[in-house]
């Protein structure tokens, strides 16, 4: 989830378990400091664009790393505040903080590797966007009042975690609806690989991908769409696609994203993108692979294409579908790209 929210969360449960036993503010300010310590590994460069992205959400959240660093950032807190005999308290406060942000980042597309050092797979829920105001609202407010009104705001502290949790429930309760909607409709994709995750800052407009062999189909569901059949857009890959699937750092990606990697043509140039990040060509994370020059594939080093990742204008396209307006997102403009010389 983005730092807003994750400094929430963290001010939130910090909040929670000190209680009554240290002040709110100073709890609310070291809770949302832990809360976003995780996401510092966005600074460290791991050696290049694709490697910077497969190793987000690595070491830093993975309970077995977490659990060894909250008692020394506790016994910090405690030698800084004089606050000694409060060790296991904050220890636990800490602890928590650090790992409810690996949980909540589980909820979403990207992948989060919990299990580091024991095992990389990238857990990934999809069931809530990366950002999403209806759930970080209620932990804000909760913590605010917390703030304000000392001693009787904690009630509104624990309600705002507790309808955060609850909407947390609900975007999992609706993946499962629009799942549900998808084999009934299209009982024929039922052995394809699927995906089904929530549109830009939203519950309410869901995006299902359906690979196969030669592509991908998109096609999206609102919940108030009812019966209404889901149509797909078919998106048919470069021939190329079984060579550049064999290149390692395909593999990498395709591991990552469990299998939801695309791969486009661009003049000479081959990319390849995650295609749960995003959608309709619009994707956050697409990397030059290879150039097609005469009859030769030759890989090239792998780059992030620099292009404007659309995020409110697919806020307003989901609003507009929630509408039933299916008109497509407009077409991405990239800013520079790699030359195939």
């Amino acid at each position: 989830m983005d730092s807003v929210t994750q400094a929430a969360l963290g001010a939130a449960v910090a909040v929670a378990v000190m209680g009554k036993s240290t002040p709110v503010k100073k709890a609310a300010l070291w809770g949302a400091v832990a809360g976003t310590l995780p996401d510092l590994d966005v600074f460290w460069n791991f050696g290049d664009d694709l490697s910077n992205m497969l190793r987000h959400r690595g070491e830093s959240h993975a309970f077995f790393y977490q659990t060894l660093f909250s008692p020394l950032l506790a016994w910090l807190i405690c030698r800084w505040h004089q606050q000694q005999a409060l060790f296991l308290r904050w220890w636990l406060a800490i602890w928590l903080v650090l790992i409810t942000h690996s949980l909540l980042d589980t909820f979403t597309t990207y992948g989060t590797q919990l299990a580091l050092p024991f095992s990389d797979y990238p857990f990934a829920l999809e069931s809530i966007f990366v950002i999403d105001p209806l759930y970080t609202l209620p932990l804000l407010i909760g913590v605010g009042l917390a703030w304000r009104l000392p001693g009787r705001g904690l009630g509104f502290n624990q309600l705002g975690l507790l309808l955060s949790s609850l909407y947390l429930g609900w975007g999992l309760a609706a993946q499962q609806w629009v799942l549900w909607q998808l084999d009934s409709m299209h009982p024929e994709l039922a052995h394809y690989e699927r995906l089904v995750q929530p549109t830009a800052l939203n519950t309410l407009v869901w995006r299902i991908v359906v690979m196969d062999q030669a592509g991908y189909r998109e096609g999206f569901y609102a919940l108030n769409d009812g019966t209404t059949p889901i149509e797909f857009r078919r998106h048919v890959f470069p021939k190329q696609t079984q060579a550049l699937s064999q290149l390692p750092q395909a593999k990498e990606l395709t591991r990552f994203s469990h299998g939801f990697v695309g791969y486009f043509r661009r003049g000479e140039l081959l990319t390849m993108a995650d295609l749960r990040m995003g959608m309709q060509g619009n994707y956050a994370f697409e990397f030059s692979l290879a150039c097609q020059q005469d009859s030769e594939l030759e890989p090239i080093a792998v780059v992030q294409l620099d292009k404007p990742y659309q995020m409110l204008e697919m806020w307003t396209w989901a609003f507009r579908r929630f509408w039933l307006d299916t008109q497509p997102l407009s077409a991405i403009t990239v800013r520079s790209q790699p030359n195939c010389i």
